[in-house]
């Protein structure tokens, strides 16, 4: 047997008999979801080790009780936003309590006085709620961004001695500073709707990625109504290929109604099923069958979105709506090329982005007017930009501009173009160019996360973060499954927003974060006056990035007010100087001959990242 020091945390799922009792099979496969998805993975991010678990808790180890601290509020937290729209019967919540402690490790178990008072603490916190020792709130009380609530001294069921134990406040801002509110949840009105991955049932793998796109085009179009709230590609296609519960499917994405259905292509011949379900009842509203050769794809997507939209309650009348006319190029063969080469582009690795150029140089050789193949070869030729898969990057760039240009002549109303444009503007500093292209974008396609959150990324360039915060929230919303660098926006916005915590713990989502992202934690963290983390994210910088100086970092930022600019050079300049006292006058020294050069620059320009 061993016995060390370290951090308990133990967690017990509230009300576990009585959900069990409801619905046996759909508690276990949702609390298996939250397992995969969040809790594990938190744990994990977290240095924390799983030792046991129950049908309804588990104890896991730390070595540090910081890390420990963190695990529990962000599972916590990230639990109350799940929750947000699941009836309160059906709600899985846990109460977890942390100890500091002697513990004795025997084969794959733990035991001893410090296992016991984590577990008696875990059955004093809230539902959802989270109760520490002494020992852990004196570790962390200034360090993790949550605020703590002295309850005294307790006496616990089989400890002799009484426990001073501090709760965990995690109702105000500072420690749920990505938590839905009921204000922004009251403005989600619209009727929302999910599209699932289309099956294949032709037989040949090599048409998936027509069924995709397919899928992908029907999404889009719908977007385009702006009475839906359209959940975003990223999310359904989650579940491509699995047999699911329409339901839960429905219910964890936040949708009220999914459109499911199959493709079968036969040589020229296409036949297109689908069918459009209330999950609320289970109810088949809509069904219907097209047979179609292949030359009519569109008009079946056209009629497809048509009749779905029709039949939703609360449609508005049809001279009201704003359904975008789309353009229809001269050449299927351009369009497959098309599909195949987002599918590429998607998968984001050096070899597929070089099939993906192809594909799409293909597809604007078939059809030069196709206004949509020049806006994502720009796309595809950013992809490579931004990630250095280039040799000459000066040309690239101009490449990139030039796609754009001939895209926005070609067709006005493809959103992707505005969207690409916005950024490739943002990259020169013309903020206003890039406010029109935005604008546009939004109100081509308002319901595409990607022109959300970018949205988000503008106003906080234009020293509006509150506005932007909200936005890069909202994109959060659109796609439930969104990219780790959703929340680099956030900490982001949350900065120049001098809103230091909420800032912090948006940034704690991401798994591995670059240079860019540690010069604004370690900026954050100096305005917090905790020059221990602010020297210590400066030195993560150096060590992914030696060459880089703070000047040239600062070049890369396209904040429109100066103000703006001073309040990270004063950050970084605080936690330089930290970084400096720690490594001695030798690292002083070597700090100020090398500093900060950000990857992902050319001369002083940068793609936001919502172009990668």
């Amino acid at each position: 047997m061993e016995h060390r020091l370290a951090a308990v945390l133990a967690a017990d799922m509230a009300g576990y008999s009585r959900l069990m009792e409801a619905d046996e099979s759909g508690t276990l496969a949702r609390l298996r979801t939250h397992r995969i998805e969040l809790i594990d993975p938190a744990i994990a991010k977290n240095q924390g080790h799983i030792i046991k678990t129950t049908g309804d808790g588990m104890l896991v180890e730390f070595r540090s009780v910081t890390d420990a601290v963190r695990c529990a509020a962000e599972v916590q937290v990230r639990m109350r936003r799940r929750n947000s729209d699941v009836p309160e019967s059906r709600r899985i919540e846990f109460r977890i309590g942390i100890n500091l402690g002697d513990i004795i490790f025997d084969e794959d178990d733990i035991y001893g006085d410090g296992v016991n008072v984590a577990a008696r603490l875990e059955q004093l916190a809230d539902i959802g709620g989270i109760c520490v020792t002494q020992a852990v709130y004196d570790q962390v009380s200034d360090r993790v961004g949550v605020r703590f609530e002295d309850l005294g001294e307790k006496s616990l069921k089989n400890i002799s001695r009484a426990i001073r134990v501090w709760r965990a406040v995690l109702e105000d801002g500072s420690a749920t500073p990505g938590a839905t509110t009921e204000t922004e949840r009251r403005a989600v009105v619209k009727p929302s709707i999910a599209v699932m991955p289309f099956a294949n049932m032709s037989g040949d793998p090599e048409q998936e990625y027509f069924v995709d796109g397919l899928t992908e085009d029907i999404i889009t179009e719908l977007s385009r109504r702006h009475e839906l709230f359209v959940i975003s590609r990223n999310s359904t296609f989650v579940y491509k290929g699995q047999s699911v519960n329409l339901r839960e499917v429905a219910q964890k994405l936040g949708a009220q109604y999914l459109v499911e259905g199959s493709v079968r292509k036969s040589g020229e011949h296409l036949r297109v099923t689908a069918q459009l379900i209330d999950t609320s009842n289970d109810a088949h509203i809509w069904a219907e069958r097209y047979d179609r050769k292949l030359d009519d794809v569109f008009a079946i997507q056209d009629e497809l979105t048509a009749a779905i939209v029709a039949t939703l309650p609360g449609r508005v009348e049809a001279a009201q709506q704003d359904l975008l006319s789309r353009k229809t190029p001269s050449s299927l063969a351009a369009y497959e090329c098309v599909l195949a080469a987002k599918v590429r582009h998607h998968r984001g690795d050096r070899s597929e982005n070089e099939e993906a150029l192809k594909l799409i140089t293909r597809a604007v050789d078939l059809d030069p007017k196709y206004a949509h193949a020049h806006a994502w070869r720009g796309c595809i030729l950013g992809q490579a930009w931004v990630y250095g898969w280039c040799a000459d990057k000066d040309a690239v760039f101009d490449e990139v501009a030039r796609e754009l240009e001939i895209a926005q002549t070609l067709d006005d109303n493809d959103a992707d173009v505005h969207r690409i444009l916005a950024a490739i503007n943002i990259s020169r500093n013309d903020l206003d160019k890039a406010r029109y292209h935005q604008e546009r974008a939004l109100a081509l396609n308002p319901n595409y996360d990607l022109v959300v959150v970018q949205q988000g990324e503008l106003l906080t360039w234009l020293g509006r973060p509150k506005e932007g915060i909200d936005w890069i929230r909202k994109a959060m919303r659109l796609n439930p499954h969104h990219p780790e660098r959703f929340w680099s926006h956030l900490g982001k916005a949350h900065f120049v927003a001098r809103e230091y915590a909420e800032a912090i713990e948006a940034f704690m989502h991401i798994s591995k974060m670059d240079a860019t992202q540690h010069a604004f934690v370690g900026a954050t963290y100096a305005w917090l006056k905790d020059r221990t983390a602010a020297a210590a994210h400066y030195g993560q910088i150096m060590k992914l990035d030696p060459n880089l100086t703070k000047e040239s970092f600062l070049a890369t930022l396209h904040y429109a007010s100066e103000a703006d600019v001073e309040h990270v050079r004063e950050g970084l300049t605080i936690a330089e100087a930290a970084h400096a006292e720690r490594a001695g006058s030798a690292g002083a020294e070597r700090a100020a001959a090398t500093g900060l050069t950000p990857a992902r620059t050319v001369g002083q320009r940068t793609l936001p990242d919502s172009c990668r």
